[in-house]
């Protein structure tokens, strides 16, 4: 099938409330536009260099998150433009965000990312972190961040229950985040899913799955 029947198939197929992040890392700018032309409009990349290549190519009506692993010293790169970074795992990266965000005169929204899966690739905070930050001082003198929800990626593994177990600890991490009511804090978005993964990750409260595979096809 072409990338615009697997788009239009998994969109029929997703919940209503579901914002669909088209993962388009390492894939083509013709990939990228058959997709824009079958009506997507909100790309992940995960290299930010890539992603600014992309931005200054395509249209400009497309949402751009970044869905990698953040270097603080490369946030400057993508500041100007970039919707949604998903990726937050410290306090100092948050206060580069928003050091460079207020160069550009606006507030980029950010996600906290929280450690669930057992493997030690994966980055995040721990639940404690996240709601310690939030509470901080510290936290409140940042005015060109918002942090609008968490995100989390589970184990790769066969173990559906472990699977499960994982996506309803970010679940729950977030409802116990939410009663939080700071001025740069309105969670309402849980990014969790993928590919492998997002109808199982809906079923435990993801309002937010980053597919590549499904619609581009296997990377290159």
């Amino acid at each position: 099938m072409s990338i615009k029947q697997n788009l239009l198939k998994l969109k029929a197929e997703l919940p209503q409330d579901v914002i669909l992040v088209a993962v388009s890392k390492t894939k083509p700018l013709n990939d990228l536009m058959e997709a824009y032309n079958a009506g997507q409009r909100i790309f992940g990349e995960n290299k930010i260099q890539e992603m600014v290549d992309k931005h200054e190519t395509m249209p400009k009506d497309i949402q751009w998150h970044m869905i990698g692993h953040v270097q603080r010293n490369k946030v400057k790169y993508m500041a100007s433009f970039v919707n949604l970074i998903h990726g937050v795992d410290n306090f100092k990266l948050l206060k580069e965000i928003d050091k460079q965000a207020k160069k550009h005169d606006r507030v980029i929204e950010c996600l906290l990312q929280i450690k669930i899966a057992s493997e030690d690739s994966k980055f995040g905070m721990s639940p404690k972190m996240a709601f310690d930050i939030i509470n901080s001082e510290e936290f409140l003198d940042l005015k060109n961040i918002k942090i609008t929800g968490l995100m989390g990626m589970a184990t790769f593994t066969d173990n559906q229950a472990q699977v499960n177990n994982e996506f309803k600890l970010l679940k729950s991490t977030f409802e116990n985040l939410k009663s939080l009511n700071q001025e740069n804090c309105d969670l309402h978005i849980v990014s969790m899913g993928m590919s492998g993964d997002y109808k199982q990750a809906i079923n435990c409260g993801s309002n937010m799955v980053r597919i590549g595979s499904s619609i581009f096809g296997l990377r290159n």
